[in-house]
C-alpha cells in the first residue's frame, strides 16, 4: 500500500545483496520454478482462501472469460524487473510508472518485483468488485520488514500487522475508541485545541518577522517542519491526553528525533519489500540495520509516553478516581486501559502504530492542501467564505463548524485525490473473480492504484482541476467508471480502513479550517508539485506559502 529516492550507499549496499539473490534466482529459473502470484496456492486450499465453485464470480464472467496468464503484465521476470527499477531510480516515481503503464497496457496489468507479485487496476467498477470479495478477514499486503522487526525484537503486533480472527477481535476493540461517533466528541476538543494554538504561534510569527503594513503583514515559509510538530503535538494529545510541548520556544528534541526516525523508517522500507528481511537480518545488512534502529527509536520513544500514561493513571485511580475527573478525557490510552478488554502489551503496539502512522501521514497531505489553496485563489475564497459562515452559526463549537462547512471534507478529499499518501489499496480475494474478463484466482494480491485512479478521464471529469466541490451532496459517483463510492479511498475501505481515519480527517479539517480564518495564502508559482514516493507520497521539494494576515 505504501519506492524510494536512495542515497548512493544504500544503493550500492542493495547492489551488493542483489548479486546473490540474483543468482539464486537464475538458478531456481534454470531448475524450471516459476514465480507464483503472492498470496496464490497452488494445487491446494489455503487458509480464509475457498476455491470457487461452478467457476469465478464477478462482472464480465461468462463467454470469452479470460485466463489469468493473459493479462497484461510488464515482465514475467520479478528479479530483472527489480534491477531495472533499482538501476533506472523508478522507485521514488513509482506512483508516475503506474500511470504510464495504465495509459500503455490498459486498465489491468500484472507485476513482478522481487518477491512481490500483484495484479494492478483503477476503475471504480473494478475495485468494488474486488471489495466484494474481501470476507470477513480482509487482508493487505504485509510490510513484512516491520513483521520482521516486530518477530525479531518479540514485540506484539498491532492491528496493521495482524489478519484473521485475532485482527477482528482487536479491531473491533480499537474501533470503539477511534471510529465511533462518542469517541470522535471526545478527541475533536483535544485537536482543535492544538490546532488553535498552532495558528496563534503562526500568527505571532508573522507579525514579528514579516513584511508589510502592521496588522496586514505577510510571512512566506517553508511549513513543513511545523505541520510535522503539529501533527505530532496532536496525534500525542490524543493518544496520551496531555500535551508534549512542541509548540515552546525550545521543542523536545527527543520528539524532533522521533519525527526524524519516522522518516527514516518510513525511506528504508519501500526497498525492503521486495527482498527478503530475515535473510538481511541474518546479514546484518545495513539496509536493515538502519531501519530496524529507526523502529526502534520509534518503539523507545512511544514506551516513554506510554509509560507515563500509565503511571498517571494509575495515581489518579489511588487517589480513588476512575482514570480522571468526570467527564475528563484521558486520552484513547486511559480509555483502553480502563476498559481492560485489551492487553497492556497489545495496547502498547497499537498506539505505536498510531503514533508511527499519526505524523507524516497528515502533514505532507497538510503541506499538499496549503499549496492547492495559495495556487487557487477563488477556492480558497469559496472554502473561506463556507467556514466562516459556519465558524459565526457555531459559536465557536468546533464540531458544528465542521458540520456546517462541508467543503473542508471535501478539501481534504480533494488533496487526496490529486496526491494519495498511499498509493495502493491491496485485497485477497477469498474466492476467484473476474475483472475486465480476466479470471483472478483466489488469493491472489491486488491492488487499487489510487494516483493513477484520481488523475483518470474515465473517472473524474476535468481531473486537473483542484475543486473541493465535487465532493458535495450532488456528487453522486456515477461518472465514467462507475463504482459509485470507489473513487475516494485514501483511508481504504470497509472494515479494513485506516484505523487513525477519524483522528486523521478531523486532525486536518481543523487546522485548515482556523488557517483560513486568520490568513490569506499565496505561492509564487501556478505549476502542480513536482512529487516523489517514500512509501508515502510527498513534494520533491516542500512548497514555501505566503501567510498574509487578514
Amino acid at each position: 500500500m505504501w519506492s524510494v529516492s536512495m542515497s548512493p550507499s544504500v544503493f550500492q549496499g542493495i547492489q551488493g545483496m542483489c548479486v546473490s539473490l540474483r543468482l539464486a534466482a537464475c538458478a531456481r529459473i534454470q531448475r524450471g520454478m516459476c514465480v507464483c502470484p503472492a498470496g496464490t496456492v497452488a494445487g491446494r486450499g489455503e487458509e480464509g482462501v475457498t476455491p470457487a465453485r461452478g467457476g469465478p464470480v464477478g462482472s464480465g464472467g461468462g463467454r470469452g472469460l479470460r485466463r489469468f496468464e493473459e493479462i497484461p503484465h510488464t515482465g514475467s521476470s520479478g528479479w530483472l524487473n527489480l534491477v531495472k527499477f533499482w538501476r533506472e531510480d523508478r522507485f521514488k516515481l513509482l506512483h508516475k510508472h503506474m500511470e504510464r503503464t495504465f495509459n500503455t497496457l490498459g486498465p489491468i496489468y500484472r507485476e513482478r518485483l522481487g518477491t512481490q507479485s500483484t495484479v494492478n487496476i483503477l476503475l471504480p467498477s473494478d475495485i468494488s468488485e474486488l471489495f466484494r470479495s474481501e470476507g470477513l478477514h480482509p487482508r493487505r499486503m504485509t510490510l513484512q520488514p516491520w513483521a520482521t522487526h516486530r518477530e525479531t525484537r518479540q514485540h506484539s503486533k498491532g492491528v496493521f500487522l495482524k489478519n484473521g480472527a485475532e485482527w477482528r477481535a482487536d479491531r473491533l476493540l480499537l474501533n470503539r475508541e477511534v471510529m465511533m461517533a462518542p469517541a470522535v466528541h471526545r478527541f475533536l476538543p483535544l485537536l482543535d485545541e492544538v490546532a488553535r494554538d498552532f495558528c496563534r504561534l503562526l500568527a505571532s510569527r508573522v507579525e514579528k518577522e514579516g513584511e508589510g503594513e502592521e496588522r496586514r503583514r505577510s510571512l512566506t515559509i517553508d511549513p513543513s517542519p511545523d505541520l510535522f510538530r503539529f501533527a505530532l503535538e496532536a496525534s500525542c494529545h490524543v493518544l496520551y491526553g496531555e500535551r508534549i510541548g512542541l509548540f515552546s520556544t525550545s521543542p523536545s528534541q527527543e520528539s524532533q528525533k522521533f519525527i526524524f526516525a519516522v522518516e527514516r523508517m518510513l525511506a528504508t522500507t519501500p526497498p525492503l519489500l521486495y527482498l527478503p528481511p530475515r535473510l538481511l537480518w541474518r546479514l546484518g545488512a545495513p539496509l536493515w540495520t538502519q531501519h530496524a534502529t529507526a523502529w526502534d527509536h520509534i518503539f523507545s520513544h512511544a514506551e516513554k509516553r506510554i509509560q507515563r500514561g500509565v503511571q498517571r493513571l494509575l495515581s489518579t485511580q489511588a487517589a480513588g478516581g476512575s482514570g480522571g475527573t468526570e467527564g475528563e478525557f484521558t486520552g484513547i490510552l486511559g480509555q483502553l486501559i480502563d476498559k481492560g478488554q485489551l492487553s497492556l502489551e497489545l495496547i502498547r503496539a497499537n498506539i505505536t502504530e498510531l503514533m508511527a502512522g499519526g505524523v507524516d501521514t497528515t502533514a505532507v497531505p497538510l503541506q499538499f492542501a496549503l499549496y492547492e489553496l495559495g495556487r487557487n485563489p477563488a477556492v480558497q475564497e469559496q472554502v473561506r467564505g463556507q467556514v466562516r459562515a459556519a465558524w459565526a452559526r457555531a459559536g465557536g463549537d468546533a464540531h458544528k463548524a465542521l458540520q456546517g462547512a462541508p467543503l473542508l471534507k471535501g478539501l481534504v478529499k480533494e488533496t487526496l485525490r490529486l496526491y494519495p499518501v498511499g498509493i495502493t489499496v491491496q485485497r485477497y480475494p477469498v474466492r476467484d473473480i473476474v475483472i475486465q474478463n480476466y479470471h483472478i484466482p483466489a488469493g491472489t494480491c491486488v491492488q487499487a492504484c489510487l494516483y493513477p485512479l484520481g488523475r483518470s478521464r474515465d473517472v473524474f471529469q476535468d481531473p486537473e482541476r483542484f475543486d473541493p466541490g465535487r465532493w458535495g451532496a450532488q456528487e453522486s459517483g456515477e461518472e465514467a467508471g462507475g463504482g459509485g463510492g470507489f473513487r475516494s479511498l485514501a483511508f481504504g475501505f470497509g472494515a479494513r480502513q485506516c484505523v487513525g481515519r477519524r483522528i486523521a480527517e478531523n486532525e486536518m479539517q481543523l487546522l485548515l479550517m482556523h488557517i483560513l480564518l486568520s490568513f490569506c495564502l499565496s505561492v509564487s508559482s501556478s505549476e502542480e508539485l513536482s512529487t516523489k514516493y517514500t512509501l508515502i507520497l510527498q513534494p520533491e521539494t516542500p512548497p514555501r506559502i505566503t501567510f498574509s494576515t487578514l
